[in-house]
């Protein structure tokens, strides 16, 4: 259960990473609010996967799904440049999340 919750908290780390170029550095009220909502819930659930997953690979789990969800939709929404290097390393980060949960998940 708790995987599922930091993966719900890595979802929620790109939602409000990628809401914060929507507030324009938070000036406008409405996206900011959200992105402030789902900045705290992201860390919310993060706290509560921590209480039984070890704290440096439910992290790096948390920061490698926000990571590619980011890329994700910048080269979606934004247009953002998606070279043959960056997807080599989205795929070495994948390749790094896996091997950290790997251990953690069959204790």
């Amino acid at each position: 259960m708790n995987w599922l919750i930091l993966i719900c908290a890595g979802l929620l780390e790109v939602v409000w990473a990628v809401g914060l170029k929507y507030t324009e550095g938070f000036s406008k009220p409405v996206p900011s609010f959200f992105v402030v909502v789902a900045m705290a819930a992201s860390i919310y659930l993060l706290s509560i996967a921590v209480r039984t997953l070890p704290l440096g690979t439910a992290y790096a789990i948390w920061v490698g799904v926000g990571m590619l969800g980011v890329v994700i939709l910048g080269v979606l929404l934004f247009n953002e440049s998606l070279s043959l290097i960056k997807v080599i390393s989205l795929i070495l980060v994948v390749i790094g999340m896996v091997d950290l949960s790997y251990p953690a998940r069959f204790r």
